[in-house]
C-alpha cells in the first residue's frame, strides 16, 4: 500500500504543464525547441478559489483528449502570453543595470485564469534569497524580443515527466522501540552509555535522575540505522539468547513519508491527491470484478 501511493505521487497524480507553444518573434539566442522544454518544466500551480494552497485541479480541468472542444477551451487548458522587447524595457531599469542582459523569468508569464500562475518558487525563503524574480527562461539583449503563447494542460508524469508533481517521494517504516527495563537495569551506567553512543542515530538517552536508558523524544524521526545497536547489545550479553536490551523493528501498518513538491502543488495535497486516485483505481476494479460476475 504505501510503495503503491509513493508510485501514485510519481506517475498519476495529475497537474497543469505547458504543453503547446505558439511563438510570434524569437530573435534570442536560444531556438524555439529549447525554450519551448524550459517552459514545459516550469511549475504550473493551480489555487482553489478561496485557497492559499496549491490544489488538485483534476476537478476544475479535462484532460485534454477528453474534451469535446475542437481545438482548446477554459475547460481543458490555461493560456500564458509572453511578451519581452529589450529594447521597450531596458530604458526603466535602474542605470546600472541597463548595460546587463535582461533576464526573462515565469514572472513574465500572463496567465488568462486566475487560479493559474507558474510556481516561481518554492518557499518565500527561496525568494528572498533568489538574484530573480522566478525561474530564469533566457536572456535578451540589445535589439532581441521574444513573443510566445503558450498553453498549459492537465496530464499525468505516467505520459511525461514536465506533469510530474514531486521532486522526491520516499517512505520508511514507523519504528518500534522497546526497553527492556528489567535488562538494563544488569547493567552499568558505563555500559549503558555505550549503548547510547552505539547507534548513529541517537535515538537513546540517559535520564539524568533515575539513569534509566529512555528514547528520544524524536526518535521515530532518526531511527533509520540500528545494527550497530545491535552488535553493541549481543557483546554486552552474557548468553547469545538473552533477551535484547533496546529492541527495534519496523512497524507493518505505519509509514513516515517524505514528499518535496516541486511547487505545483502543496506536499499535503499530493498526498490526498494520491489516495483519491488509488481509491478511483480500486473502485473500477471492483466494478470490473462484479461485470465477470455477472
Amino acid at each position: 500500500m504505501a510503495n503503491a501511493l509513493r508510485r501514485i505521487m510519481i506517475a498519476e497524480v495529475p497537474t497543469l504543464a505547458i504543453d503547446l507553444v505558439e511563438y510570434t518573434d524569437n530573435s534570442s539566442v536560444l531556438n524555439d525547441e529549447y525554450i519551448a522544454h524550459r517552459l514545459g518544466l516550469i511549475p504550473v500551480r493551480f489555487t482553489p478559489e478561496g485557497s492559499m494552497r496549491g490544489g488538485d485541479c483534476h476537478q476544475a480541468f479535462l484532460p485534454h483528449r477528453e474534451c469535446v472542444c475542437y481545438d482548446r477551451c477554459p475547460r481543458c487548458s490555461v493560456e500564458f502570453e509572453l511578451d519581452v522587447n529589450f529594447d521597450k524595457v531596458n530604458p526603466t531599469r535602474p542605470d546600472q543595470e541597463r548595460d546587463l542582459p535582461l533576464t526573462v523569468t515565469s514572472r513574465d508569464l500572463i496567465s488568462n485564469n486566475i487560479l493559474v500562475a507558474p510556481a516561481h518558487f518554492l518557499s518565500e525563503e527561496e525568494q528572498d534569497e533568489s538574484h530573480d524574480e522566478g525561474i530564469s527562461i533566457v536572456k535578451l539583449g540589445p535589439g532581441q524580443h521574444l513573443k510566445l503563447k503558450a498553453i498549459a494542460r492537465m496530464g499525468i508524469s505516467k505520459e511525461h515527466a514536465k506533469w510530474c508533481p514531486v521532486a522526491v517521494a520516499t517512505y520508511r517504516f514507523w519504528p518500534i522501540i522497546t526497553i527492556n527495563e528489567e535488562a538494563c537495569n544488569m547493567l552499568t551506567l558505563e555500559q549503558k552509555q555505550e549503548l547510547v553512543e552505539a547507534c548513529p542515530d541517537r535515538i537513546l538517552d540517559l535520564d539524568e535522575v533515575t539513569g534509566n536508558l529512555v528514547q528520544v523524544e524524536n526518535a521515530y524521526e532518526m531511527s533509520t540505522f540500528t545494527e550497530d545497536l545491535g552488535m553493541a547489545q549481543a557483546a554486552m550479553k552474557k548468553r547469545p539468547e538473552d533477551d535484547d536490551f533496546v529492541h527495534v523493528v519496523q512497524s507493518t501498518d505505519r509509514f513516515v513519508f517524505s514528499v518535496e513538491s516541486t511547487g505545483a502543488m502543496d506536499a499535503e495535497d499530493i498526498f490526498l491527491s494520491s489516495l483519491r486516485v488509488l481509491k478511483d483505481r480500486l473502485n473500477y476494479l471492483a466494478a470490473e470484478v462484479e461485470k465477470l460476475k455477472d
